[in-house]
């Protein structure tokens, strides 16, 4: 039986555990390079569901230990953009590994002397080929191409890195390196509950998910990755106009479209009152507003996952249902997600290698 989506999310459990386990390893190369110079600005080049992943991991690296990062879209960094100077590490994300406007990145940043890692899940892509390292994204190669599995592990990489970084560097004890070890592992165990949950809260809400012509997602912080991957997904798979904001963006112009056809989620991993303000204001407006929240309480519109867990590790339980929602929905609207659409856009528009 070929995989789908589902079958990837089904196996995320399994995945991240594997990683967390595997990091001292996998991670050696960044280890070692932390040790010989000091790491104090980051440049991460990322497109795509690639991009979003860095969004979710961006302000772990700031908060927790004081490392700057900028996120650049590969094709506008090659040719409009200058290379900063006190840039210290580039990590290229590209979970295919060949992305052709990753690689023009990588390219220039190799000609400026800078060292360059590649965030892989292929070690012997293109784009690995031309980094001065390669890390394995340590999940394979996903046959669908609207990846999951790979999103969330390359997730955990990047804050994997950012630990792996600190620990190296002093920016942290390993007391305080095995509390969040300690809540990455309560997280992997609550991806079965959290799979269950949203399968039953797809299956209440399924007529409205179904007939919904308009999905927009809001987010904050680290969820602003989570709402933009929704909007990636949707827009892969759904194939409607679909959205995501972060918080205040959202309160700047666009909640001006919102009618009563519009579906809303908004990503919470505590009480925000901000969130939950805007969702009280929206809701009379638009078909439906559904809050996704580590809580563990709600209304009928609410998956509460009932899993608290620090604002920088939110992102990785709460893209489930995210991912789910994008392959249940596409299904309810009998869409085939087996049967490939544009099959020759990467051939002629040689967006990749």
């Amino acid at each position: 039986m070929k995989p789908t989506m589902m079958s990837y999310i089904n196996e995320e459990p399994a995945a991240l555990a594997q990683i967390l386990r595997d990091y001292p390893q996998t991670l050696q190369p960044v280890d070692r390079f932390a040790q010989t110079r000091a790491i104090k600005r980051l440049l991460i080049l990322a497109t795509g569901s690639s991009l979003n992943a860095a969004l979710c991991a961006r302000y772990f690296f700031e908060q927790q230990f004081g490392m700057l990062v900028e996120i650049k879209e590969p094709y506008n960094f090659t040719h409009y953009e200058r290379i900063d100077p006190h840039t210290d590490m580039v990590i290229a994300v590209s979970q295919s590994g060949k992305s052709a406007s990753t690689l023009d990145a990588v390219r220039k940043i190799r000609a400026a002397s800078l060292p360059v890692f590649a965030l892989t899940s292929d070690p012997q892509s293109p784009i690995a080929r031309e980094c001065d390292e390669v890390i394995d994204i340590n999940t394979g190669i996903e046959s669908v191409g609207f990846v999951t599995r790979g999103f969330s592990a390359t997730v955990l990489n990047l804050l994997l890195m950012a630990l792996t970084l600190a620990r190296a560097q002093g920016k942290t004890t390993p007391q305080h390196a095995e509390v969040w070890l300690t809540g990455l592992e309560r997280l992997i165990h609550a991806l079965p509950a959290t799979i269950a949950q949203t399968q039953a809260f797809i299956q209440r809400h399924r007529d409205t998910l179904r007939d919904g012509t308009r999905f927009v997602a809001v987010g904050y912080g680290a969820l602003v990755g989570v709402a933009k991957e929704l909007e990636t997904k949707f827009t892969e798979t759904v194939r409607v106009p679909s959205s995501g904001f972060e918080l205040e963006a959202y309160m700047h112009g666009p909640y001006l479209e919102a009618n009563r056809e519009h579906v809303m989620f908004f990503i919470q991993d505590r009480h925000e009152p901000r969130s939950v303000a805007l969702c009280d204001y929206m809701s009379p407006s638009v078909k439906n507003a559904f809050v996704l929240t580590l809580e563990d309480r709600g209304d009928d519109n609410t998956l509460a996952l009932n899993c608290p867990l620090d604002h920088h590790l939110a992102p990785l339980l709460l893209i489930v249902p995210v991912q789910m929602l994008a392959f249940h929905i596409a299904s309810l609207k009998g869409i085939d997600l087996s049967v490939r659409i544009f099959d020759d856009f990467d051939r002629v528009l040689k967006s990749k290698i």
